[in-house]
This record gives C-alpha cells, structure tokens and sequence, in this order.
C-alpha cells in the first residue's frame, strides 16, 4: 500500500522521487472505526518533506524512525550568529534558513489543501500528484516543502532529545512488522505470491489474505481479553500500560498445516450461562494447537 508519488522525470527534486507516506494518509483520513488515528508510525523509507507537512497541516502526526538522522537538512527561523549564540551546540546544526515568507504568503492556500482533504473533497496522492506534474517553479508546490521542512527539524529534535518518546517509535514498529510477519505466515501457498493474471482475482487473492488476518487478530484480543479479565478476578495485577505494548497479531500459536477436529458439542457443552468458555492452557507443540 506504500506506493506514493512518483515525480515526471526531470522534475524531481533530490531526496522527493522516492514512494512516500500519502496513500497511508488517505486511508488515515478515510478510516470509518470508532478509533481516532492521530499518529502514523513509518520506517525512513519514502518519507519526504510533503509528508511532513501535508501530516501536521490536517492535524496528525507523522514519526518515521529516520535513517542516517544526522544527515538530514535542520532549519532555523533566523540568523546563523543569533542561533549559534543562544544554542552553543544545537545552533550550528541548524545549517539553513526557513523561509517563512513564502509559507506566510501561501497559509491561506495551504489550509484551504487541508481542508480538502480533511473533509474528502481530494486525495493527498492526487494533490500532490498535480502539483509535482506542474512547473518545478510551483510556488504551492514550494511552500508546502518549506513547511514540511520545518516540521521535519521539529520531529528530528524531539526524536533526538526524547529517549521515552524513540522507544515508543520503536514499539510502533514492531507492532507492525509483527503484524507482516503474520500475514507472510499465513499466506504460505506458493511462497506467499500472487499469481493470479486478472487484476478481479488478484484483488481476491489479497481479500482472502486480509480476511484471514484479521480473524487471527480478532481472536488473539477476544482470547487475551478474557485472558486478562480472569487474571484480575484472581486478584492479580495486570497494567495497563504493559497491555498497550502487547499485539494481537502473533502467530506461535496459530496451526498453518493440516486440518484441525473440533467437537461441537463437547465446547457447547462447556459454556457456561454467559455463553462463555473456561480458558485454557494449550502448549504450542501440541497437534491441533491454537486456532
């Protein structure tokens, strides 16, 4: 899903040509559930200074664990003696000046973009699509980059100087690439590929993967849901905060082989009034284990 928008050649920037984040924040912005999505979580791998911008402008926030940090452009607001001498040592690493009139003299058009999106009238990969097929002398165009810029020495400082906050990052992640190495497992036939011609079956193949999946989620947080309520009738103490960290989207105890027997009416037989089960311990290495 992290294809983005790709530059005419010739007229890409250095650094802008690569996939970015904008069809991830299309679908941010879509999301039809009744949990708010605020922040998007992302490796460096196609983040630009669009993103940046086009995520603070309609009130998210992007936090990408940025390679090669040190490397990237820091912006100032003022002159290089004024922040050398009121910052010894984060002043000199400000190399360049913002240019904040040109943000200043493009807020209105800026907003009046996010609000478009905000409210569905366009795409961000659409906007920034006509933007980029345009003049490279774009001054929209130019001004977004600048605010994403500034954005982006924002982020970078707090990533440096926030050690809770790059271990949250860190934790973001690997809940995702938790939830890749679920679907990898799952889609084990023919090494994980789509290998249908038609773009009807293709779409299929990948709904089928996607339903799966989230069959697999729901039950891990139904089952550590009850899990955990259990625990805490016995008197034990579970934090919530340790929860937060905790994904549903495991895969140690999911059978992705063979064929499993269920007795129906011996797991009827033991509901108890509220329709529920008495959990149980089950060793992954059992045949039949899991789902």
């Amino acid at each position: 899903m992290d294809r983005g928008v790709v530059h005419p050649r010739g007229n890409a920037p250095r650094g802008e040509h690569r996939p970015g984040q904008l069809p991830v924040l299309d679908e941010i912005l879509g999301n039809a559930t009744d949990l708010p999505i605020t922040e998007h979580a992302t490796d460096t791998h196609g983040v630009t200074l669009v993103n940046f911008g086009l995520f603070d402008l309609v009130g998210k926030q992007l936090s990408p664990r940025i390679r090669d940090l040190g490397k990237i452009t820091l912006y100032r607001m003022g002159a290089k003696s004024d922040y050398e001498e009121r910052f010894p040592k984060a002043g000199p690493l400000l190399t360049k000046k913002a240019n904040l009139d040109l943000v200043a003299d493009h807020w209105d058009d800026l907003l009046r973009l996010a609000g478009s999106l905000k409210y569905g009238h366009a795409t961000a990969s659409l906007i920034v699509g006509k933007l980029s097929a345009s003049s490279r002398q774009n001054a929209l165009a130019a001004a977004l980059k600048e605010y994403g810029a500034i954005r982006r020495t924002i982020y970078a400082a707090k990533y440096l100087s926030d050690e809770g906050y790059r271990r949250k990052i860190a934790r973001q992640l690997n809940k995702g690439e938790s939830l890749h190495a679920l679907r990898r497992q799952l889609h084990y036939a023919r090494e994980g590929k789509i290998t249908r011609r038609q773009p009807e079956q293709q779409n299929e193949q990948a709904w089928c993967l996607t339903v799966v999946t989230n069959a697999v989620v729901c039950w891990h947080t139904e089952y550590m849901g009850l899990a955990v309520g259990e625990l805490r009738s016995a008197g034990r103490e579970v934090d919530a905060e340790v929860l937060a960290h905790i994904s549903p989207a495991r895969s140690s105890v999911v059978n992705y082989y063979g064929s499993i027997t269920v007795d129906y009416e011996h797991e009827l037989a033991q509901l108890d009034d509220q329709g529920h089960r008495p959990l149980r311990t089950v060793a992954t290495d059992e045949p039949g284990a899991g789902l």
